[in-house]
């Protein structure tokens, strides 16, 4: 459902972005400012339209191991770390890399799903829902990927997405 906002609202919201609002930052002035409620996959497309682009995310590890928050802008291929990401050449990070596939038989109850193994070896399933946020289900009870793995699986869940088609 496309957001009506006038010029004014646009101008806030780049004023946001430019001071350095994460996509959960601007996701939720949006509701609070302008009663405006959108997904998380929404406020992204919304600042796409407005050819907005978020800075690089805090480095804290709060806000890289938390799916619905926004991930930095990168060349294709590269994560802002730097280095190539999984699938791509040179992909092989320190300790190993992640590896994302996604299944030709989604999970009941999601939109898109699959598997994800981190660097350090752990396994996952993920999904989306059909709102655009993601999940992890770790095989190992309790298991929590590093803030780096969490990113990396974000950036290569894009890259694979992207290069089937979604």
């Amino acid at each position: 459902m496309p957001v009506s906002l006038t010029e004014d609202q646009k101008t806030q919201i780049a004023k946001w972005v430019a001071d350095g609002a994460t996509l959960a930052m601007v996701q939720k002035r949006l509701a609070a400012d302008f009663n405006v409620s959108l997904t998380y996959m929404d406020a992204r497309f919304l600042l796409d339209d407005l050819n907005l682009t978020i800075k690089d995310a805090p480095k804290s590890a709060a806000a890289t191991a938390d799916l619905a928050t926004a991930a930095p802008a990168a060349a294709p291929g590269q994560n802002p770390a730097g280095g190539a990401l999984p699938g791509t050449p040179g992909a092989a990070g320190p300790g190993g890399s992640v590896r994302v596939s996604v299944d030709k038989i989604v999970r009941p109850g999601a939109a898109l799903s699959g598997s994800v193994t981190f660097s350090d070896g752990q396994a996952a399933e993920w999904y989306m829902d059909q709102t655009g946020r993601l999940g992890l289900v770790p095989k190992v009870k309790g298991y929590q990927p590093k803030p780096a793995d969490i990113q990396e699986f974000q950036y290569a869940l894009q890259e694979e997405m992207a290069r089937l088609g979604y």
